[in-house]
């Protein structure tokens, strides 16, 4: 059985990387109190480390890439619906192949 991904707020991975850096508890101690995992604490330090205010943008996803990324997602959602269609065509072209027999 799959679990489903947690996801947490950017305020909470910021107190939470806050609470680390204090050092009043010990990092293991303090993911068990939060509910996760001691490894999760010290890449979100890593990554607000490397990013300062820019860390933990937004719901998960990955930072946009320049002014094409827009675009690009815009062509695979694009490139996805004409596959699906090409499908529903195929399937069709194949009933009615059958129906002239």
């Amino acid at each position: 059985m799959s679990k489903q991904r947690q996801r947490f707020s950017r305020e909470f991975k910021l107190e939470a990387v806050r609470l680390m850096e204090e050092g009043k508890k010990p990092p293991a101690e303090l993911a068990r109190e939060l509910g996760l995992r001691r490894n999760q604490l010290y890449k979100w330090k890593e990554k607000a480390d490397q990013h300062g205010v820019n860390a933990f943008p937004g719901a998960g996803r990955r930072l946009a890439s320049g002014p094409e990324s827009g675009e690009t997602a815009r062509l695979r959602r694009e490139l996805e619906k004409v596959k699906e269609e090409n499908e529903i065509l195929k399937k069709a072209a194949a009933f009615f192949a059958r129906e002239l027999k």
